[in-house]
């Protein structure tokens, strides 16, 4: 090998040094299974190189459960391999532009992991049975008859369905981690809905604790009651019972999943003999007893009697299903222990549509058996049958009862307490064993109970982890092999025994379904938006799914929650909108590739793309400006006139031209791009930054104010700052500069440069303070290090102490003191160079519009006066008169400004601007041009071609002659700037134009300069010539 080539492979941090020898790769499967080892790249091309054959570990995220995370060689150290060995010394091997960080991860050996049955079907089932199954399914099949009811059950399951099928499609695009529908939501559609729903849907599985447990407690009241065993009476006993519960309940969480998985089998396996209870119950021979509360054996004639609806006490079909629909809830309880699963993208389809088939087809197989078998009403009398002999016509409402031989006839008049209309114990009355019904409501409650209190703390942890709610984090951390959020229990816990005390849900029952419905919706909404946004990164393992139908599905869930509670729900809408907004603002610092980032982007292009099929017109003409400031922040007044010009409604690019060696400035442009646009985004700076790298500041600005933009939306107006120091420049870089205004009137640039008196540059003032608050960090954290090893009593530390110390001083003596001088004049630039962040106050921006350019030098002064930092400024328009016809010049400029309705204070006519300006002004300017001179008029004729051979960029006499007038011009201008405009916050005058190729370029600066010296700010604008005004509507 080449010396330098190894040299270059051992500094890599992707190349794996095991002696001589190349690298394996073991490739990871999602599961954690290892495969079989791949070949090596040597073997696999025969050479020894930096390239890599492709592997799973490359593309994992930094926190990956299944597998460390492989750092790929970067594209700069494949292609530059030989000229970046130096630069290799002390990496860390983590390539600057990678998405995320390395971040070492926990030893997962001992967590417990569930797979889809455990883990989320038995989760899922015994969430959605309920205790609706055994207390109200029967009166909702009462009151809608089996017809409709079949028709709520469906329309509850087609809810969950179609949101089971969305979640599905979310979930396996990609690695699920921890945290639910708070993770699916925010991974999709990000920070802003998944912030505000993750927090609310904590909250209801927090409260839902209390509901189920209070369920449970009014069930075990009651059964203290037909006891005559009251503690002391049956609200307290119900807050006594619930608080006992939780507690217990609490504990089953916190010794780990573990043990709440085995919990849950213990409960499914009573909830399930419990089921089966029912369907035996309606095969046993009726007893007298059962037949006098309703209950017969199958009867064809039954079953027709309840297909019908028979709505009583103000009851509709909406109200019927508002009751009913929480029973369908409870989808969601695999998903949001998603963190603890072996397969989240295999498991969670599987077991959530699993168990919504499984528990529909039970809800519907039970409710059509108590249809077929219990009649609507009953008077519980063994004496009310029809005796053997008599004749009764069977008609009205109990006719099936009848031709059974029992006369109910009485609950016509009188209401009855049993049937399916008005016993709610109708199951354990149908039942084979009716303790058993009862263990079953025990089962159902305890068990939804207990799976809401591990999905609340974990899906909070989740959100408190992503650091959304800084003043959450607290809750984020973790304890055990299973990181279990013990201290998101203890708040689920007080949360929990808070609304067990109230003891009455009847209000908060609704909050709840709704703010499950509201994440139902988004997850619906989340698949519909991926979908629609087409992004690259949308390709779901899961396919049965449609994005019409996701949408469908997101309707009819905020369908519902108006249809179960319309305060409800607007109440959810509100608490979910200021959520939203709160993200919003605070705009938390993360990236997760959101399809709301998607259709921005999408979005962003059609627009664009709309754009250019329409052409420009003046009424609609927006200053874009290209702002020449190099980094943003070295010119900070020229960035704020530009900012203010643009502000929220116009295209502002910051553009910085790196000059040399394309090997060495394109590191510089790389770095420079995101840190340069994240500085303008926290100074909330609306504009773009671009940079190019070129062999001179002319070429690239050329590139840039050529390929700049995108369709429509691309730069319409050049602005830099004045060349302060032309006259002591080499003349390259004053050619330069003269070459760039140049250009933009060649590319029809509307052209601004701004001059200030005390400069524009404060890059040096900007680097001095970041090295001295980097050297005052370093001995901060030096001091700190010193009194941390001092109290360990080590005296290593005091060696390298000394030497830290050393370096220091020693770069601080480098950096010699600035003398007082000095520290006043950098003072002073950069209290001018941020004078436009300040409210200007009252005064007048001074508009000497001399030439007509198509009106640009007009209109970004008015744009200036619309701006808060400048509404006290008054504008004064100046303009050159004949004289002898001022007044006139002066009419037709007002009627001129009012066609353009733009408000000014005074108009000024100069009618003596012709005048010679006097002699020490004069005197001024040709010092000025002195040094740049031929004075080829003295000279022999030989010796003055001589001359222009060998400075051709020297202004000759007979350039001075034949531009003496427009020189004139300049200094007079200049003169009567002193003489009107000293006192004003701003200037603006046209800027003159040089005639490319007669005049030359130190002439040029030598008018700029003249035309703008001693002055308040000042702006020369020139316009492209084209209208940017008009009178027309």
């Amino acid at each position: 090998y080449e010396p330098v080539f190894t040299a270059s492979l051992m500094e890599n941090d992707a190349y794996d040094r095991i002696g001589d020898e190349p690298p394996n790769y073991e490739e990871t499967s999602f599961s954690g299974e290892h495969r079989a080892v791949r070949p090596s790249v040597v073997s696999a091309f025969g050479h020894d190189t930096l390239d890599r054959v492709p592997n799973i570990d490359f593309y994992r995220n930094a926190g990956s459960v299944s597998g460390n995370r492989a750092v790929r060689p970067s594209l700069q150290e494949l292609h530059d391999v030989f000229q970046k060995v130096s630069d290799r010394e002390g990496s860390d091997g983590t390539p600057s532009d990678d998405v995320e960080s390395v971040i070492p991860l926990d030893n997962k050996d001992g967590t417990v992991r569930f797979g889809w049955i455990k883990g989320v079907l038995v989760r899922c089932m015994l969430n959605i049975w309920g205790v609706m199954l055994f207390i109200r399914l029967s009166w909702v099949f009462g009151q809608a008859g089996w017809g409709l009811g079949i028709v709520v059950i469906a329309l509850s399951c087609v809810v969950t369905t179609v949101t089971g099928l969305s979640m599905s499609a979310i979930c396996t695009n990609g690695v699920v981690r921890g945290g639910g529908a708070y993770y699916l939501i925010s991974r999709s559609l990000g920070p802003e809905f998944g912030g505000s729903i993750g927090l609310i849907f904590a909250f209801a599985n927090a409260v839902a604790v209390a509901m189920y447990v209070v369920g449970f407690a009014e069930t075990v009241v009651d059964l203290l009651k037909e006891n005559d065993a009251i503690m002391i009476d049956e609200l307290n006993d119900i807050r006594i019972i619930g608080c006992i519960s939780v507690v217990l309940l609490l504990g089953i969480s916190v010794a780990g999943m573990e043990w709440e998985a085995k919990a849950q089998i213990g409960l499914l396996i009573i909830l399930l003999i419990a089921i089966a209870n029912v369907f035996v119950g309606t095969g046993i021979p009726a007893s007298t007893d059962k037949k006098s509360k309703g209950f017969f054996n199958y009867d064809a004639k039954i079953f027709m009697e309840n297909l019908p609806p028979d709505f009583r006490n103000g009851e509709t079909f909406f109200s019927v299903f508002a009751i009913f629909f929480p029973a369908a809830t409870g989808i969601l309880a695999g998903a949001n222990i998603s963190g603890d699963l072996k397969d989240p993208q295999d498991a969670l389809p599987k077991g959530t549509l699993l168990a919504i088939l499984i528990t529909g087809v039970t809800y519907l197989g039970v409710a059509l058996c108590v249809s077929a078998t219990v009649v609507r009403d009953a008077t519980g009398n063994i004496n009310d049958t029809i005796a053997t002999g008599m004749e009764m016509l069977c008609n009205g409402t109990n006719t099936a009862a009848c031709e059974q031989g029992w006369n109910f006839s009485s609950c016509d008049v009188n209401s009855c307490k049993f049937g399916s209309m008005n016993n709610f114990q109708v199951m354990t009355m149908v039942s084979g064993f009716g303790p058993l019904i009862t263990a079953g409501t025990f089962s159902a409650t305890l068990s939804s109970a207990l799976a809401s209190l591990v999905s609340a703390p974990k899906v909070f942890q989740a959100l408190c982890k992503d650091n959304i709610y800084t003043a959450l984090k607290f809750f984020a951390k973790g304890h055990g092999k299973n990181n279990e959020p013990i201290r998101g229990y203890v708040l689920t816990f007080i949360i929990a025994v808070a609304f067990i005390i109230i003891a009455d849900l009847n209000v908060i029952a609704p909050i709840i379904s709704n703010f499950f419905l509201a994440s139902y919706a988004l997850i619906n909404f989340s698949c519909f938006h991926a979908s629609y946004a087409k992004s690259p990164g949308w390709r779901p393992a899961y396919r049965y799914y449609n994005m019409w139908l996701s949408l469908f599905g997101a309707v009819l869930c905020c369908g519902v929650m108006f249809v179960i509670n319309w305060w409800a729900a607007l109440l959810t809408y509100a608490i979910e909108i200021f959520l939203y907004v709160y993200v919003t603002v605070k705009k938390p610092n993360v990236n997760w590739g959101s399809s709301t980032q998607a259709v921005t982007f999408v979005s962003a292009v059609n627009n664009a793309l709309s754009l250019t099929g329409v052409e420009d017109h003046v009424k609609n003409f927006r200053p874009q400006c290209m702002v020449l400031t190099g980094a943003p922040k070295n010119r900070p007044a020229l960035l704020d006139l530009a900012h203010c010009f643009t502000k929220n409604y116009g295209l502002c690019l910051t553009c910085e031209v790196f000059v040399g060696p394309r090997t060495e400035t394109l590191t510089d442009v790389n770095a420079g791009m995101e840190k340069n646009q994240m500085w303008l985004n926290k100074k909330k700076r609306k504009a773009f930054y671009a940079a190019v790298a070129c062999d001179s500041f002319r070429q690239g600005t050329e590139i840039l104010l050529q390929a700049s933009g995108l369709g429509r939306l691309k730069p319409n107006i050049l602005m830099m700052g004045f060349k302060k120091d032309w006259r002591t420049a080499d003349t390259a870089g004053v050619q330069s500069y003269v070459g760039i205004l140049h250009d933009a009137f060649d590319f029809e640039y509307g052209t601004v440069v701004l001059r200030m008196n005390q400069g524009l540059d404060i890059s040096h003032i900007i680097k001095a303070q970041e090295e001295m608050e980097r050297e005052a960090q370093e001995q901060k954290d030096l001091e700190k290090e010193e009194l941390a090893e001092e109290n360990k009593g080590k005296s290593i530390f005091r060696k390298s102490r000394n030497l830290s110390t050393q370096g220091l001083t020693s770069r601080a003596s480098v950096t010699t003191p600035q003398s007082p001088q000095v520290v006043v004049v950098n003072e002073r630039l950069v209290s001018t160079s941020t004078q436009f962040q300040r409210k200007q106050g009252k005064g007048t921006i001074d508009v000497w519009w001399m030439f007509d350019d198509g009106g640009l030098t007009l209109l970004l002064p008015y744009i200036l006066t619309t701006r808060k930092k400048f509404k006290d400024c008054k504008m004064r328009i100046f303009i050159a008169g004949q004289p002898g016809r001022v007044e006139q010049d002066r009419h037709e400029m007002k009627s001129l400004l009012e066609k353009f309705r733009i408000k000014y204070a005074d108009i000024h006519v100069i009618d003596d601007i012709t005048q010679n300006p006097n002699s020490n002004s004069w005197k001024m300017f040709e010092d000025m041009i002195e040094p740049f001179r031929l004075h080829e008029g003295s000279k022999s004729t030989t010796l003055a071609e001589a001359l222009r051979k060998d400075s051709p960029w020297k202004i000759s006499d007979a350039e001075l002659d034949t531009f003496e007038e427009k020189t004139n011009l300049q200094v007079r201008l200049n003169e009567l700037l002193q003489e009107n405009s000293r006192a004003a916050n701003l200037i603006i005058v046209s800027m003159p134009i040089a005639r490319l190729g007669s005049v030359s370029d130190h002439l040029y600066m030598a008018w700029l300069d003249i035309l703008t010296k001693n002055l308040p700010p000042t702006m020369l604008i020139r316009g492209n010539h084209k209208s940017v005004l008009t009178f027309y509507s």
